[in-house]
């Protein structure tokens, strides 16, 4: 019986993950977690490029569409309902898959995340209200008075993680460079990564196509059903933004789509930008390389 082994497959956003996914669970007899922090809200299959129902129904897919949007989540919990979810897969296969390219979710469950304070609702709101009267410069502000070095190195148009920054500065008292340590954990399962990769304009064309795609299967529709909840976190997302500048008489729904194309190309590269500095995954050019076939080779030659 081989050890059990968790196989992660990521890459840049419109790659085609899901359906080598899908595909490898398929010939291995086992299970995904998916690794997305859009994909884990039901309501916007469209918007997020959930997995189809065919692939839901070909494979069991654990952490896809489970929650509601007004509903809080984080990086930490994904990493401890994923290992609980993996104790049980690794009952039933010695395989299971994880998959998606929200990278801080995937390295919650390789490498572990530090331990961060519970967030209080008063401390919850009263970042909320900064952000409400002062914008996300605001919290920014205030961060760099409170946690400089970590200011220094936020993604400072996340607004999410800017937020989360101070909030736990002002509930433990402490700064966020103190608190993450960078320690990895030890896993009780083998991990084999693999991160899918082509040619920068290949990429860049996937994008486009699947964006135009997108916006033709109702992504407008879909994204207006729920503007009136646009305040929520699991809406400060690339696709959502955008449109919602349609909605609001802003901008054209052309302009709007070229605008969304762009601004996934940036992500794309940020994802490719973390993947490389990893420097543990193992790169298959879908362009050269049959995806499915060489991830079970090198899953025969690690079990030789």
């Amino acid at each position: 019986m081989p050890a059990p082994t968790l196989i992660v497959i990521t890459g840049p956003t419109g790659i085609g993950k899901s359906a080598v996914a899908v595909e490898l669970a398929r010939r291995l007899g086992t299970e995904i977690i998916s690794a997305d922090s859009r994909q884990i809200y039901r309501g916007l299959p469209i918007t997020t490029a959930a997995p189809t129902p065919e692939q839901l129904t070909a494979v069991r897919h654990h952490l896809a569409g489970t929650l509601d949007l007004d509903q809080y989540y984080s990086a930490a919990l994904f990493g401890e309902e994923s290992l609980r979810i993996l104790s049980d897969i690794f009952t039933r296969s010695p395989y299971a898959i994880l998959c998606g390219g929200s990278m801080m979710y995937i390295d919650s469950v390789c490498y572990g995340i530090d331990e961060l304070p519970d967030i209080s609702e008063r401390v919850r709101e009263q970042v909320k209200q900064i952000y409400a009267h002062e914008g996300l410069e605001g919290v920014m502000e205030r961060l760099r008075k409170l946690d400089p070095e970590y200011a220094a190195t936020v993604d400072a148009n996340n607004t999410r993680r800017v937020m989360h920054a101070l909030e736990i500065c002002e509930e433990s008292g402490r700064t966020c460079t103190e608190l993450r340590t960078g320690r990895k954990r030890e896993r009780p399962f083998r991990i084999l990564k693999f991160a899918l990769t082509a040619p920068r304009e290949v990429i860049f064309e996937r994008i486009n196509r699947r964006t135009d795609l997108m916006v033709a299967q109702g992504m407008l529709a879909e994204v207006e059903s729920v503007a009136h909840l646009r305040h929520l976190n699991s809406l400060n997302t690339v696709g959502v933004k955008e449109l919602l500048r349609v909605i609001d008489g802003e901008w054209t729904l052309s302009f709007a789509t070229e605008r969304l194309k762009k601004n996934t190309r940036v992500y794309a590269k940020k994802q490719l930008n973390w993947i490389a500095r990893d420097g543990g995954y193992r790169m298959i050019d879908i362009t050269q390389q049959e995806p499915v076939e060489e991830i079970l080779s090198a899953i025969a030659e690690r079990s030789e």
